[in-house]
């Protein structure tokens, strides 16, 4: 069954588009959220992989996608199907990425860690390699589903909204499920667990993205080397790409530091429930004010401001050693109202960069960009627990298969500062990038008005 859409010049979508894309981040937050806090833990004290090998398992996979995800988007750059070029994607790729990703933690008793960490490491290739072709797809769609500036902001607001409810009921939940059974069975439960939220994700943005507005252009030519190429010249892509990647770096640190600092600095496995609501509740109560902020003062503003909240925040938990652990909640309290203003703005500003390239060239490079920006986004968010592993195996922090051994005080502070003073400082050196960024709101207008807009959207199946 076929059924008209919208056209994409339209200003405003309608509420069931939004919460329809939106719901894709279910998919991507718990993806997101959940190996980059239960994995490392996982290799480390259930498997007993030494921390620096650990963090090779978790950063490998994700290494891979970083090379993938510019295939993803080319190759759905050049879909031809009913449904449009993005939407095919989230169902084919999302299903397999539900399912592997509840093998990754589902490793039998081998009787190997060779053997039991090539298990995690395989099925996390296989679940990275599905994720590129469902997440690049998925960020690709805000460009080619409306050409309003404020629109994308809005847009934005409610996938950041879902995907920040998201974080909290990935991370709230999961150490609970793990913690509710012994050992690896309760990691094994929480995958599976975790792999039916991922799976309502996908259904839920597949479906309630089925009238969503497609607009028709043409595909890009060339090689994609000669397309990256072509990406890589936007000096305003690039400076957007290279904050976003550092805060992500920055960001995946302070993920793969919850668990260890709640256990070992705080001396509670609950306090990792806690940490996530501390950090998810300012996020889901701020997002629409972050949005209204950048109406009024502009998107790189606003990501300015929001990045320094976010740093002071990190800063504050430095005292994680001393100060009561309220102080810290509140200090990751104020890391959440910062961090919804840091995925609000880069994931509004993006479209806007894509956009303009495919209004001034006629070629459709969307996929593309996202893909080398998801490329990016990945790279950060698995390098993060690396490079925490790292701080980990310099302060002489101590693999189990238990989670019972002792750590000295140089692990205490590892954790600490990993947690706190590294994500700190990388957050505040992504300024520096930022302040290049020069594509305002009357430019992305400009541009879209004085050059050829896309050819009319096409009737799509509403399956």
């Amino acid at each position: 069954m076929t059924t008209d859409v919208p056209s994409v010049g339209q200003s405003t979508l309608p509420r069931a588009v939004r919460l329809g894309y939106g719901s894709g981040s279910v998919a991507t937050g718990a993806f997101g959220t959940v190996p980059g806090l239960m994995l490392l833990p996982f290799l480390t004290d259930s498997l007993g992989i030494a921390a620096l090998w650990a963090g090779l398992i978790v950063f490998a996979p994700k290494a891979w996608d970083v090379l993938l995800n510019p295939v993803a988007g080319r190759i759905s750059d050049r879909t031809v199907d009913p449904r449009g070029p993005r939407r095919p994607w989230l169902l084919r790729a999302g299903v397999l990425l539900a399912v592997g990703f509840a093998v990754i933690f589902a490793v039998p008793d081998l009787g190997s860690k060779g053997l039991e960490a090539t298990w995690v490491l395989v099925a996390f290739l296989a679940t990275a390699t599905a994720y590129a072709f469902f997440q690049v797809p998925y960020v690709a769609m805000p460009a080619e589903i409306t050409d309003s500036y404020d629109e994308r902001t809005r847009l934005m607001t409610w996938r950041v909204a879902i995907l920040a409810f998201t974080i909290m009921l990935a991370g709230a939940t999961a150490p609970l499920i793990r913690d509710a059974f012994d050992g690896r069975t309760g990691y094994a439960v929480m995958g599976v667990a975790m792999a039916g939220v991922i799976l309502l994700g996908v259904v839920a943005a597949y479906v309630g993205t089925r009238r969503a507005p497609v607009g028709t252009v043409a595909a890009g030519s060339g090689t994609i080397g000669e397309q990256l190429r072509v990406v890589a010249s936007s000096a305003n892509f690039r400076v957007l790409l290279t904050t976003f990647v550092i805060q992500a770096l920055a960001l995946g640190a302070m993920l793969a530091g919850v668990d260890y600092l709640a256990e070992e600095v705080l001396g509670s496995a609950g306090a990792t429930t806690i940490l996530f609501l501390c950090f998810v509740g300012p996020a889901l109560v701020l997002t629409p004010a972050w949005a209204r902020v950048g109406e009024r003062i502009g998107k790189r503003a606003g990501w300015t401001i929001s990045s320094l909240v976010l740093a002071s925040g990190a800063l504050l938990a430095a005292t994680a050693q001393v100060a009561p652990a309220g102080l810290v909640f509140a200090a990751v309290g104020l890391v959440g109202v910062g961090y919804a203003g840091c995925q609000v703005f880069p994931m509004a500003m993006l479209p806007d960069a894509a956009a303009v390239d495919a209004h001034l060239t006629g070629e459709n490079r969307v996929g593309v960009h996202t893909g080398v920006w998801t490329a990016g986004e990945t790279f950060g968010l698995a390098l993060g627990p690396s490079l925490y592993a790292l701080i980990l195996t310099l302060g002489d922090y101590r693999s189990s298969t238990d989670g019972s051994a002792v750590q000295p005080d140089s692990a205490l502070t590892a954790i600490t500062v990993g947690f706190s003073v590294v994500p700190a400082l990388l957050i505040l050196a992504s300024l520096w990038w930022l302040r290049r960024y020069t594509l305002t709101a009357d430019d992305v207008r400009a541009a879209l008005a004085a050059t050829p807009a896309p050819a009319a959207p096409t009737s799509k199946d509403a399956r």
